[in-house]
């Protein structure tokens, strides 16, 4: 079972530890700490991985993101593989300028998770 982090968040928040990979170089940042995040639409990922595995931002210009406080602000897409519950996904992520990324929706609704918040802890189901 994976474990809920309460040293970064209070109250405690369901961390993964995920592979991202550069699909060109096939280079990979190891242990990447995600917050499972089911009111995120999408998938960040931290820019300084991005930055380490040399991975170049889409063409596509910004992407609008809204926070659950009606906050705005932009993001730049890079193309890359995400290793999560022995799955690859392969596409679009943004970025994030934070050490802990975020699944997001687009990720989470293709598999199936429990949360036990009492025990802290997460699995797949």
């Amino acid at each position: 079972m994976a474990q809920y982090d309460s040293e970064q968040f209070d109250p405690p928040a369901p961390i993964a530890i995920v592979v991202i990979r550069n699909p060109e170089t096939q280079s990979s940042a190891l242990n990447v700490p995600m917050l499972i995040d089911t009111g995120a639409d999408v998938t960040l990922i931290p820019r300084a991985v991005a930055e380490q595995l040399g991975l170049a931002t889409a063409d596509d210009g910004l992407y609008e993101l809204s926070s659950f406080n009606g906050g705005l602000s932009s993001a730049v897409a890079v193309q890359a593989e995400l290793q999560f519950l022995r799955r690859t996904f392969r596409g679009q992520f943004l970025l994030i300028d934070q050490p802990i990324g975020i699944l997001g929706r687009n990720v989470l609704n293709t598999v199936r998770l429990v949360l036990d918040g009492p025990r802290l802890s997460w699995d797949e189901a």
